[in-house]
């Protein structure tokens, strides 16, 4: 890692660029904040459910992640969150190393603002490459690729400033970057899990911010105004390209929310459904309680009830492609049954005819079938909380 390590001293009248930019700049600021805003954020997961090793998407999902149904849902927020999550310590601690080794030299080059500046458009340009490469269909995080773009522009800034800096420095520091970041990518290709995509994307968008916000790190210098317009003019060609190449999602993310909402209302409406049968059936028993009676309150407090949750899951939408669909289409059904066996047995009561009674019991075993099979009734429907992750 180049900046943390001790580079070696430039001789004659070259002065050693570690020296030039600490005195140009004692103290950098905006690293260390972007390293206690991305622990804070991992200690507010641990708190709302993340694990110390591994974090669900789901919370990932929750805290902001990049996944193409939500971020193309409107949420284009994600592009920009997902920089400050991380899928476990490792991955943060991984990170946050790299950032501090190689955040202080870039902010000592470009100054605060602009270094700011780079790393908001290395993670939002890495995580659209992201969106792109992976079709909508991982949930990723991580700053990475703000990280890769850092390097990135560290790299740009060394090749422009190579003449003016000693040989064995320039060597130094120059390929120590792009050995870590080869390095880096290479291990991308063969760990499972991690989010190249977002790396390679990172990195382009941070050379090419660092050119296009580059200057002078001597007062005598000059800096050319052409490659800063050439990059600028490439970087806005690419993202125009990107966002032309993503694909439509498969499904909204707020459909797929809010089917998720009502499957989970439902099942304790369902349960509170079962305890009023119990009430009513221990009622049925007394001397003076008449079918019409029990009847009555059947068609109250069972048959319409499943009507209404009948009602609403119909209204949900039907995409085949949302995680929750066979959930969705089970509970419809589900609630189709425990309604149409209610009805049949309330006018069984009234009619006192069996054969409605014995239909109605056809149709709970039916209803009682569907809840013991999967998906049946699930505490919570499958989807990308159980899918892809894409580690940066």
């Amino acid at each position: 890692m180049p900046s943390s390590s001790v580079a070696p001293r430039s001789s004659g009248q070259i002065p050693s660029l570690h020296d030039l930019l600490r005195a140009r700049q004692p103290r950098v600021r905006v690293t260390p904040a972007l390293i206690a805003v991305n622990v804070l954020v991992f200690l507010a997961m641990l708190g709302s459910g993340a694990g110390l090793w591994h974090s669900p998407n789901g919370v990932q999902l929750s805290w902001g992640a990049n996944f193409g149904p939500a971020t193309q849902d409107g949420e284009w927020w994600r592009l920009a969150s997902a920089m400050f999550l991380h899928f476990g310590l490792l991955h943060l601690l991984l990170n946050m190393w790299a950032l501090w080794d190689g955040g202080q030299l870039v902010e000592r080059m470009f100054g605060p603002l602009r270094f700011a500046a780079i790393y908001l458009l290395s993670g939002v340009g890495g995580n659209l490459v992201s969106l792109v490469s992976h079709h909508g269909q991982v949930v990723s995080g991580g700053a990475s690729g703000a990280i890769f773009g850092i390097y990135g522009a560290l790299l740009v800034c060394l090749w422009r400033e190579r003449a003016s800096l000693h040989p064995q420095e320039f060597r130094w520091l120059f390929w120590g970057a792009a050995g870590f970041a080869s390095i880096t990518i290479v291990l991308g290709l063969i760990v499972t899990g991690i989010d190249n995509a977002a790396h390679v994307g990172g990195f382009i968008a941070g050379a090419l911010a660092g050119l296009v916000l580059a200057q002078a790190l001597r007062a005598d210098e000059v800096q050319a105004t052409a490659p800063r317009y050439a990059a600028a003019a490439l970087g806005v060609f690419g993202v125009a390209l990107l966002l032309s190449q993503i694909p439509p999602p498969a499904y909204r993310w707020s459909e797929e929310a809010q089917a998720r909402k009502e499957i989970s209302e439902f099942i304790k409406d369902d349960a509170a459904i079962a305890a009023d049968w119990q009430r009513i059936f221990a009622d049925s028993r007394r001397p003076d309680a008449s079918f019409d009676e029990v009847a009555g309150r059947i068609d109250a407090s069972i048959a319409q009830r499943y009507e209404e949750n009948f009602e609403q899951l119909s209204r949900l939408s039907s995409n085949p492609a949302l995680p929750s669909a066979a959930t969705l289409a089970t509970l419809r059904r589900y609630a189709q049954l425990r309604r149409d066996a209610s009805r049949s047995l309330a006018d069984g009561l009234r009619s006192k005819d069996p054969r409605k009674i014995d239909a109605a019991w056809a149709l709970e075993q039916q209803a009682r079938a569907l809840q013991a099979s999967p998906p049946a009734m699930p505490g919570q429907s499958r989807g990308p909380t159980s899918g892809l992750s894409g580690r940066e």
